[in-house]
């Protein structure tokens, strides 16, 4: 019988060193060759894919977005951000060459020695808003996710310029100002469907006061079914806009219930999806939805999810304009960096972040 996990890693001290302090990443496993998963990789049973249910047939919605201005438009993004959580656009305004130019520059970073990516690590990174890292919270997991990422938080053009990597720096900061005409036009059609008809200033730094740019590295991986690329979880954004290549992988939770849907990669298109601070601030009527990640024991992945939030310092609740006419508020207003502290002071567990805001 084959063993279920590598010998060299054995030893978790070993692997952490490898993989966290040198720098390596997964992708360093990966590239060994490895003909089985190391223990610490090995998700508990009801984790895998496995031991979920998959329906084939369904789909997220599609939404073409090449007139954003049509009512039929706006109605079918509320609702799908009602029913499902998640929807693709096509026809959108980012042009394909941003995309593109943005997927090579994810490569073209992971592709660099690993003591240079080791630089934008915890531990060495010279700012706390640009962070290499891999898994999701390694110290409060009790199994590693197969993943490596780069996490970049928007302040400044300036500050972009002088601390992101070269290798990527130029390529994202694109692909943010391109996609920023498009995350406006989807808030506006949103709050519409909220009847909140206006977003003046204080409204839209609220709703998108705060962006960060992740670009996540999946490489092949060996017994891909004992383990995650990422666990399930919600995002704690207002909104995500998620950039996919052509490997496949993300699963969605179908809302109330226990089937899952994957989302299939179309070219061009960009996968949006609520995240909990839109939950919270629609009082619900916009969902949030469990979604997570497969490993690929073929193909290495990658993805560049850009996370729509409010700002750290702000208070987020019920929209007003939502409980004025007597509607009952399901959430209790929470200042944004709580809410986001508490989802990374834990591992991947579902939606269960969302019950710090409840009342």
């Amino acid at each position: 019988m084959a063993p279920t996990h590598a010998e060299p890693f054995n030893d978790s001290s070993a692997l952490i060193d490898f993989v966290i302090n040198q720098g390596n990443g997964v992708k360093g496993l990966s590239e060994m060759g490895l003909k089985a998963l190391p223990r610490q990789y090995i998700q508990p049973l009801e984790e895998r894919m496995c031991m979920i249910n998959i329906k084939a047939q369904e789909s997220i919605p599609i939404i073409d977005m090449s007139n954003p201005n049509d009512p039929e438009v706006v109605k079918s993004i509320c609702e799908a951000a009602s029913k499902w959580g998640f929807f693709q656009i096509i026809n959108h305004d980012v042009p394909i060459e941003v995309l593109e130019n943005v997927k090579d520059a994810t490569y073209k970073f992971f592709g660099l020695p690993a003591e240079v990516k080791n630089k934008y690590s915890k531990e060495h990174s010279s700012s706390n808003n640009v962070r290499f890292g891999t898994s999701f919270t390694p110290q409060a997991e009790k199994a590693l996710e197969w993943k490596d990422y780069l996490s970049l938080f928007y302040v400044s053009e300036e500050e972009a310029s002088a601390l992101w990597p070269l290798a990527c720096r130029e390529q994202v900061l694109d692909y943010m100002r391109k996609s920023e005409v498009v995350i406006k036009q989807l808030l506006k059609m949103l709050m519409k469907g909220l009847n909140v008809n206006e977003i003046d200033e204080t409204k839209e730094s609220l709703l998108m006061g705060s962006m960060r740019t992740n670009l996540n590295y999946y490489p092949k991986c060996p017994n891909p079914e004992l383990t995650v690329g990422v666990g399930r979880h919600s995002d704690v954004s207002t909104l995500t806009i998620l950039l996919q290549d052509e490997i496949g992988g993300l699963f969605v939770r179908e809302n109330n219930g226990d089937n899952w849907i994957h989302v299939p990669p179309i070219k061009g298109s960009l996968v949006v999806n609520v995240g909990d601070a839109l939950q919270i601030m629609s009082n619900g009527k916009y969902k949030s939805v469990e979604h997570r990640v497969v490993a690929n024991g073929y193909n290495n992945r990658i993805s560049v999810p850009i996370f729509v939030n409010p700002r750290p310092s702000d208070v987020i609740g019920p929209l007003p304009e939502l409980i004025k006419d007597g509607e009952k508020p399901i959430y209790k207003q929470v200042l944004y960096s709580d809410y986001v502290k508490h989802f990374f002071r834990k591992g991947h567990d579902g939606k269960k972040t969302i019950a710090f805001a409840e009342l």
